[in-house]
């Protein structure tokens, strides 16, 4: 099984480059947003590699990261999701924001995926809820204050402020982000606009 490859780009397809491994072309399938981050034909480069085996064909799965191979597995082992789903939500959402978008129930964000109606979005919510920690830093928080939004025990400042931002574009995961940060500056009690300014500042960074 192939781990790991690295060598210069040979050229690129629409989901997939051609990596030459000392003259060896490997086809590599890749999420779009992996494909972007690649340098142009002939520069070096590195990927982790997942190796499918199948008895008609080896497919390679390639990463720029372990963290996204790992999301990659991890999405699979929810019903609905294979290898053309998980790469498309990876697409949309690095690492990180993909496992705050599951820890704190952003079913939106999940749902932009291509080919992720709002009923697997919502599948993949409830059964990778308790392993998104695991794969990324997330703050205790901001999962805590997200639970409490939705179980509607959140301070009405505290709910007012998020859906300000909400309703000024910003999504659910990153009103709720910037608002757990206004919380910790701005102390227990503050107003709603008080909390809207300090989460401004904080999407400004």
């Amino acid at each position: 099984m192939i781990g790991k490859l690295k060598g210069l780009v040979d050229s690129y397809g629409e989901d997939f480059v051609i990596l030459d491994v000392n003259g060896v072309g490997y086809v590599v399938h890749c999420s779009a947003r992996t494909l972007q981050r690649l340098p142009p034909p002939g520069e070096a480069t590195d990927l982790a590699i997942e190796t499918h085996v199948r008895e008609d064909m080896i497919r390679l799965y390639g990463f720029r990261s372990d963290a996204e191979r790992e999301w990659f597995r991890l999405l699979q082992t929810v019903q609905g999701v294979g290898t053309r789903v998980a790469l498309g939500v990876l697409s949309v959402l690095e690492p990180a924001a993909l496992a705050s978008a599951i820890a704190t129930g952003d079913k939106g964000a999940v749902a932009r995926a291509p080919g992720v109606g709002p009923r697997l979005a919502a599948r993949l919510v409830a059964e990778l809820k308790d392993k998104a920690p695991a794969f990324a830093p997330i703050d205790p928080a901001l999962v805590a204050l997200t639970g409490a939004v939705e179980d509607r025990t959140a301070p009405q400042p505290v709910a007012d402020a998020i859906s300000a931002l909400v309703n000024l574009g910003y999504p659910q995961v990153q009103a709720s982000a910037a608002i757990a940060a206004a919380l910790k500056s701005g102390g227990e009690g503050v107003e709603a606009k008080v909390l809207i300014r300090l989460g401004l500042k904080e999407l400004a960074k």
